[in-house]
C-alpha cells in the first residue's frame, strides 16, 4: 500500500472479513491506548441486529474498515480504522461518509461516536460536522495500565 492511492473501493463486510479487520486494527491502533477490540468482540457485535461493517480497499488490498450500529433512530460509529500506509489519503473520510449515508438510509436522526482524547482522528470527525458532547474520564485502559479519557461526539443527520 505504498505510493499514490488512486481508487478507494467500499464494500459491505461481514464475518468473513474479520481476519482483515483484525489485521488492520492491530496495525492501526497503538496498544498503549487499549482501543482495539478482539476478533470475538467484533464477531459478537456483527451478530446483533442493526450492525453493519464497511471495508475499504485500495488497489485490491483491504486498507480500512468501519463498524457501526443503529437502534431506535440513533446510530453509533463503533470502530473506524485505516491501515497506517493508507492514512491521510481519503480512506477514513470515505468510510465515515459511508457510515453517515447508511445511517441516513436506516432512518437515523443522530450519529454518535467516541474517541480517545488526543486521537488524531478528531480533525476528521470535526470536518464531517461532529461536535463534542461529552467526556468520560479514565475510560480507556492502556497496556501499561495507564488511563485515558474518551470524548463523545455527535452529529445530526437531517
Amino acid at each position: 500500500m505504498s505510493g499514490t492511492i488512486n481508487l478507494i473501493e467500499l464494500r459491505e463486510g461481514g464475518a468473513h472479513d474479520l481476519h482483515s479487520v483484525n489485521r488492520i486494527m492491530q496495525e492501526a491502533f497503538d496498544p498503549r491506548f487499549g482501543e482495539a477490540w478482539t476478533s470475538a468482540q467484533c464477531l459478537g457485535m456483527l451478530s446483533l441486529p442493526g450492525v453493519w461493517l464497511v471495508v475499504a480497499s485500495v488497489d485490491g488490498q483491504d486498507a480500512g474498515f468501519s463498524l457501526a450500529r443503529a437502534i431506535a433512530g440513533e446510530a453509533e460509529l463503533l470502530l473506524l480504522a485505516t491501515h497506517p500506509a493508507a492514512r491521510r489519503r481519503g480512506v477514513a473520510g470515505a468510510l465515515l461518509r459511508a457510515v453517515i449515508e447508511e445511517a441516513r438510509g436506516r432512518g437515523v436522526a443522530r450519529l454518535h461516536l467516541e474517541v480517545r482524547s488526543g486521537n488524531d482522528a478528531v480533525w476528521l470527525y470535526r470536518r464531517e460536522g461532529f461536535e463534542k458532547v461529552g467526556e468520560r474520564r479514565d475510560y480507556y485502559r492502556g497496556r501499561s495500565g495507564q488511563l485515558f479519557d474518551a470524548h463523545t461526539y455527535a452529529r445530526d443527520l437531517d
